[in-house]
């Protein structure tokens, strides 16, 4: 696999501690195949949000996350990111929206369009189920047995 680096780009914090702590150990072990970084946004309008989404993914692939995007097996997730990290800088960018979602404008105008289910998830479990899933990508590229 090409060397990639994950941006993680989220429309709010995650507050709760219990949440916050399985998502950093989830980046944790997803540190040792790839760099990882999150960046986080407050909510704001439609256009201003978009403007922030633009500088924080700028020279990434970006994936927009929305549930209304293309439902992917954790194999097929792993392709997909696998094809994203070998174009450009080899930066891929994910982006979860807030309680409003990602502004059309965005989603548009993203490399991909994702759905982590057919579910509506609040940001942070969202941010959990993403991380959680770019790790078992990372073991599936790599033939280890976390996915079996």
């Amino acid at each position: 696999m090409a060397t990639v680096r994950i941006r993680i780009v989220a429309v709010g914090k995650v507050k709760e501690r219990a949440a916050r702590e399985l998502i950093d150990d989830y980046i944790g072990r997803l540190g040792r195949y790839c760099p990882c970084e999150q960046i986080e946004l407050k909510a704001a309008a439609d256009a201003k949000l978009a403007a922030a989404i633009a500088r924080a993914t700028a020279g990434s692939s970006v994936v927009a996350l929305d549930a209304a995007g293309e439902t992917l097996s954790s194999a097929r997730f792993a392709k997909n990111l696998e094809r994203l990290a070998s174009r450009g800088k080899g930066i891929v960018a994910f982006v979860i929206g807030g309680a409003d979602g990602l502004p059309q404008a965005m989603i548009q105008s993203a490399d991909a369009r994702w759905s982590l289910s057919a579910l509506t998830f609040p940001h942070r479990l969202a941010r959990l189920v993403l991380v959680e899933q770019l790790y078992r990508a990372m073991t599936i590229l790599r033939g280890e047995p976390y996915n079996r």
